[in-house]
């Protein structure tokens, strides 16, 4: 038997959600071995492991069905959205999809997982994530070291306030590195960013 790799499937973030169409869903089970289990997580992924000698051609079928794919394991997570029910411009799925563009699959120590919500309602429970970005208004808010687990969970602590959106990519990307760089081996970024202080990330993202 040939080797498989596991990859991390879903739709794009819009308005609604994340939302498969029966098409997608009949596409990603014709393109899953028999054997194989799909396994839905709490990154709102399909986790499915493919052969390797065949991942091109899957993910080439994938794309075209309209569905997105990322590597699994210990990297940045596809963003976490709410279903933008202020709408599409005032929720800010633009600044959504440029985020998400230039931060999921970025290796990381531990998993990373980011939250955006498009107002304060904070329908995909934003602070419960890694790292947060809330919409107020026209500008964004961005919180830290959410950890939903255990007897000791815990909301995310905000960082910085009335950002601009393109300011957005940046400040995150830098925070995203300087965990990388920095972590005691598979150090969990709550208890990094516990470790190293608000204000040093505050320095960080300038």
């Amino acid at each position: 038997m040939g080797e498989n790799i596991k990859i991390a499937v879903n739709p794009p973030i819009q308005v609604g959600g994340s939302l498969f169409t029966p098409e997608q869903l009949v596409k990603i089970g014709a393109l899953a071995d028999s054997q194989t289990k799909l396994e839905m997580t709490p990154f709102k992924q399909l986790y499915m492991e493919v052969p390797v000698n065949q991942r091109d051609r899957i993910t080439k079928e994938l794309r075209e069905a309209g569905l997105e794919f990322y590597p699994s394991g210990f990297v940045v997570k596809s963003l976490i959205a709410c279903n933008f029910c202020k709408g599409a411009e005032d929720a800010g799925l633009d600044t959504a999809l440029r985020l998400n563009e230039a931060v999921a699959g970025i290796e990381t120590p531990t998993p990373i997982k980011i939250g955006y919500a498009g107002c304060g309602l904070g329908t995909s429970e934003p602070l419960l994530k890694d790292i947060s970005v809330v919409k107020m208004k026209s500008a964004f808010d961005i919180y830290v070291g959410g950890e939903p687990k255990g007897l000791k969970a815990s909301i995310a602590t905000k960082l910085l306030t009335g950002l601009a959106a393109e300011q957005l990519v940046p400040v995150i990307k830098a925070i995203i590195h300087y965990y990388i760089a920095n972590a005691k081996g598979k150090e969990k970024f709550s208890k990094f960013v516990n470790r190293v202080s608000l204000d040093e990330l505050k320095s960080v993202a300038g």
